[in-house]
């Protein structure tokens, strides 16, 4: 089992930073993939970056250059800097787990490949 828990949204003006923390813990989340995703209203919810057991790492193109993941193995916590946030950061943003155990990196970005979710943290960037 895996449980994750996120801190550390809030809000921001457009151009400036936030750094979200994931909380991981359980008997066998490690060796699995981990994730963030974000959930604007109205919209779907979209893969931000995966991370391998490897720290292997995959950024959709829309955050590429300004957001970065940090895993702390000691910590057990995988952080997402933001940075340069614009409007369309705006979300709620869930860290997640692959439903792979163990397996090697797989490269995905797709909600249904995760079967463990934190409850969301939210991120809102104003004008």
């Amino acid at each position: 089992q895996v449980q994750l828990v996120e801190s550390g949204g809030g809000s921001v003006q457009a151009g400036g930073s936030l750094r979200l923390s994931c909380a991981a813990s359980g008997s066998d989340y490690r060796g699995r993939c981990l994730a963030w995703f974000r959930q604007a209203p109205g919209k779907e919810r979209e893969g931000v970056v995966n991370v391998g057991s490897g720290k292997e790492t995959l950024y959709a193109d829309s955050v590429k250059g300004r957001f970065r993941v940090f895993q702390d193995d000691r910590k057990n916590t995988l952080d997402l800097q933001m940075n340069n946030l614009n409007l369309e950061d705006t979300a709620m943003y869930f860290c997640a787990a692959d439903t792979n155990f163990p397996g090697n990196w797989r490269p995905s970005l797709s909600p249904s490949d995760y079967g463990y979710w934190g409850q969301g943290t939210q991120v809102i960037v104003s004008s």
